[in-house]
């Protein structure tokens, strides 16, 4: 396949993608967490497509994208405490997992064959535009190859998948910076399957729930792999300095060859995290070292993340 278009985001491009998606091909959208390869979520030959583009594992489910509270109704049977986080958070970085209603247009391979269903309604102008031309859920992981370093920008997407899609729609780097947080949740309490930009404490501020944190080893949501997010260089967490052979991402004191955030801001670092990967993954350095990361709010994202990338 030849490069993908890469369009700038505006009316033609949004209805180029939304033509692509219609014929059930896969499109690399704009979200403001990451880019997210988009295609129609009730059709499952475009599903398939997605997988195909990433190589990624049919056992790991998919995000389904929303315009709002209602879509997701007709989607899912959300508990009250799910309702709750939507009307707080949603249009936002927050993915509730919830049943799938019987009889939901969702193809199989969206879910993973699951009985529930993963669902947000995203924030970024590009995306919501998409979904309203379309008038259909969109399933949409990150726009990258399988377990490798997410995308926060056009050019990322291009360098991973640029021969695997026709069309990469451009709107800048995303503002978020990390894929949204991942929550399972029943009348009984929360369950985090993946940290993110909404914390634990908003959660349970909202809810007035406690939330647990997923420590099975089964997939029942999107990013739980544990090796995923990755480089292709081994990385070393907690680093103070650089060893000899290190490019160092640095944060707060520790300065690095780039820094997640001088400030020590983990808002910026989030922000940041993703590009700064890419960019020491492009290094001549055959390893890469990164600074502590407080684990606390947002830091407990940024150090899943990292983790994960570590594995």
């Amino acid at each position: 396949m030849s490069q993908a278009r890469i369009l700038p985001y505006d009316e033609h491009a949004i209805a180029e993608a939304a033509r692509l998606i219609a014929a059930g091909r896969p499109v690399a959208m704009p979200t403001e967490t990451v880019y997210g390869l988009a295609a129609d979520a009730t059709r499952g030959d475009a599903v398939a497509a997605i997988y195909a583009a990433k190589g990624r594992p049919s056992f790991n489910p998919l995000i389904v994208h929303v315009l709002d509270l209602a879509a997701a109704d007709a989607i899912a049977d959300l508990p009250a405490a799910a309702r709750k986080l939507a009307e707080a958070f949603w249009p936002g970085p927050l993915t509730l997992v919830a049943p799938l209603n019987p009889g939901a247009p969702i193809a199989a391979l969206a879910t993973a064959g699951l009985p529930t269903v993963a669902l947000r309604s995203p924030a970024h102008p590009a995306m919501r535009d998409l979904l309203q031309a379309l008038g259909r859920p969109l399933a949409a992981p990150s726009a990258n190859a399988s377990g490798t370093i997410s995308p926060t920008r056009a050019q990322h997407v291009a360098r991973s998948l640029g021969t695997a899609i026709d069309l990469i729609v451009d709107a800048g780097p995303t503002a978020v910076g990390l894929e949204s947080t991942i929550v399972s949740v029943s009348d009984g309490g929360l369950n985090l399957l993946r940290p993110g930009p909404i914390t634990a404490e908003q959660l349970t501020d909202i809810t007035g729930l406690s939330v647990s944190t997923d420590t099975s080893d089964t997939i029942t949501a999107p990013g739980q792999l544990a090796q995923h997010y990755a480089p292709s260089k081994p990385v070393r967490l907690d680093a103070t300095e650089a060893r000899p052979d290190e490019w160092l991402i640095g944060f707060g004191a520790i300065a690095g060859n780039a820094s997640l955030s001088a400030s020590g801001d983990t808002a910026e670092a989030a922000a940041r995290l993703f590009d700064l990967l890419h960019q020491a993954d492009a290094t001549a350095a055959p390893r890469i070292a990164v600074a502590p990361v407080p684990d606390t709010g947002l830091g407990v994202a940024i150090n899943d993340r990292l983790r994960r990338a570590a594995a």
